[in-house]
Formats: C-alpha cells, structure tokens, sequence
C-alpha cells in the first residue's frame, strides 16, 4: 500500500481526494494536513471530511511531524501551503502531487525544478477528460491554429479566487508553444472599448457564479464556421478520482517532472 498524506482535507478537492483514498485499494492514508489554528486540528481525518466513518487518522498542522512516514503527498491547498509543502517535499524526499492554483510562473517553475530531487506532478486539472481534451487542442492547434481566431471561455463558482483559471492558463500555454510562442505574448483577458480582434491573439473570458464547478471551451474561429472543444464537470469528482490516480503512478516512479499526460498516457 502507499502510504498518503493528504493536504487541505477540508477543502472541496481534499474531502474528495480523502473519500476517494480511503476506499482505494493501492493508497493508505496516514495523515491530514490542515492550516494552523482550524478548529478541527487533532480531530480524526474521517469526521472532518464528512466521510462518515472515523478512520482512525489525525488532522495535523505541521507536515514536518507526519512526512517522514508517507510515499506520497496530494496537495490541493492554497497557494502558502503549497508552497511549504513542496519545501519540504523536497527536504524528505517525497513524492508530491499538487493541485492547488494562483501560483505565479515564477513560483510554477520550482515545482517543476524540484523533479531533479523527487518525483513531482504539477497539474491545474487532474480530471482525465480534460487531459484528453487538451490532447485534442494540440491536434486542433497544429492543424487549423494559424488560420483561426482563438479563444478561451471558463466557467466556475463565485468563490473561485483567480482568474483565468489555472486550468484556461495551461490550455493557452499549450496552444501557444504549438504555435512556437509564449503565452504572455498572445493572451488578450477580456475586451472593452472599440477595435478590431488583435490578429494572432488568444482570447480569456472568465465568468463566475453560482456553484458552478468548472467548464472549459476553446474556440477556433474560422470564416463561415467553428471549431468549438469543450469540457464541463457536473461535480469534482473526476478530479479527486484523478489525482489519486497521479498519486499512485507518482509513488512508483524516480525523481522526475511529471504530467497527467504521463499518468494517461497521452
């Protein structure tokens, strides 16, 4: 079994990421992780995750006290927590899989720099049809991206804190490296005013309300026609199922930067 730490259990991913663990056949869970000071520190991780069940586990504030024991941390926190995780992660050696948004590129990148020393799987999305779907925009891209206008339309709930998602970003820069540019020199968030589409752009759109999970659509806009890819989630499920799945695949595997598109094959 691989022994699993779970960080941020109370949040709409980690309670997923928690249920999904706790039946799983391949992970064992040993510990919670949540911020300091909450008032379900020292409670068992099966309350606080309304799991229904005590599994006989401990909510902890400090990840140094518990990592030694783990094969593998899953990490959909906030951007602080994140951040301390991956140190150390680092530090002990362990596999990490992190889901947690808002980084800037900067921050993004020493992730990616920390597969020198462990295994590590960054991804905004876990969901396995939004990796295949991302898969279809490459195909897309190749084949129709310079002579189409490109835009990128996201939906979430009201309490979704950044904007473009995680998710839209790595979906631009996805597009963007197949058409042999950067990001940040094609994105467009939002218009206002008057003029015409600036050629060769890719257009953010962000709409957030109610409860509204996550919903992605990329728009290839041809003369007389489009091309619309599009992924809707009716509720985290597939992302919690998925990033176990990253888990599992990450423990067995060498220091690394690794991707969904790995875990899937893609």
């Amino acid at each position: 079994m691989i022994k699993t730490i779970v960080v941020g259990p109370r949040g709409k991913m980690g309670r997923l990421i928690t249920q999904i663990a706790a039946d799983s056949e391949e992970l064992t869970l040993i510990a919670g992780v949540g911020p300091s000071g909450r008032d379900y520190i020292g409670q068992d991780l099966g309350r606080v995750t309304v799991l229904g069940r005590d599994l006989g586990i401990p909510v902890v504030d400090n990840l140094a006290e518990v990592i030694e024991d783990c094969d593998v941390i899953i990490d959909f926190s906030t951007k602080e927590m994140g951040l301390e995780t991956l140190r150390l992660a680092k530090e002990h050696k362990k596999a990490l899989v992190c889901g947690t948004t808002g980084f800037s590129p900067e921050e993004k990148a020493l992730f990616c720099q920390a597969g020198e020393v462990i295994p590590m799987l960054y991804a905004a999305n876990t969901s396995k049809l939004v990796n295949v779907m991302n898969k279809l925009l490459q195909m897309a891209t190749a084949a129709i991206g310079e002579e189409t206008d490109i835009e990128i339309v996201e939906m979430h709930d009201r309490w979704k804190k950044d904007a473009p998602s995680g998710t839209a970003k790595e979906m631009g820069e996805l597009i963007a490296h197949e058409l042999g540019e950067e990001l940040s020199d094609l994105a467009t968030y939002g218009r206002e005013g008057s003029g015409e589409r600036k050629l060769g752009s890719i257009g953010y759109h962000s709409v957030r309300m109610g409860d509204t999970p996550s919903s992605h659509t990329v728009f290839f806009g041809g003369l007389g026609e489009r091309l619309e890819i599009s992924h809707h989630s009716t509720d985290w499920h597939g992302f919690a199922k998925g990033a176990c799945d990253c888990a599992i695949f990450l423990a067995k595997q060498k220091p690394g930067c690794y991707s969904v598109a790995d875990v899937l094959k893609l």
